[in-house]
């Protein structure tokens, strides 16, 4: 199993930045992590990817945080990054991170997901 938890969010004026950590874990000898994505979930709404890196490091990223967004990742710590500039009240709400995994054990790929951080930008 793959254990992802998220941190760093928090409530900060519009204008202002925040950086989302997601910490994986696990039995890393059975599963490989590929692409990790950050999804958006705002009040009522569904949830959308808003950036995604893939194992080679190249990038995606929604048009409404293009610009603003940055996704990292550091494979030698299990850990992939979000920094979030020019904070607008429409990115407030729950940041999850999720991991698209290779299950060596059941040849096949999975994702998960950590429990999610709250992002509140006032205005």
């Amino acid at each position: 199993q793959v254990q992802l938890v998220e941190s760093g969010g928090g409530l900060v004026q519009a204008g202002g930045s925040l950086r989302l950590s997601c910490a994986a874990s696990g039995s890393f000898s059975s599963f490989r992590v590929t692409d990790m994505s950050w999804y958006h979930q705002g009040p009522e709404q569904e949830r959308d990817e808003v950036a995604r890196i893939t194992l080679g490091g190249e990038t995606v990223y929604a048009d409404s945080v293009q610009g603003r967004f940055t996704i990292s990742r550091d494979d030698a710590r299990n850990m992939v990054y979000l920094q979030m500039n020019n904070l607008k009240p429409e990115d407030t709400g729950i940041y999850y991170c999720k991991a698209y995994v290779w299950r060596i054990d059941a040849s096949e790929y999975k994702n998960y997901w950590g429990q999610g951080t709250r992002v509140t930008v006032s205005s």
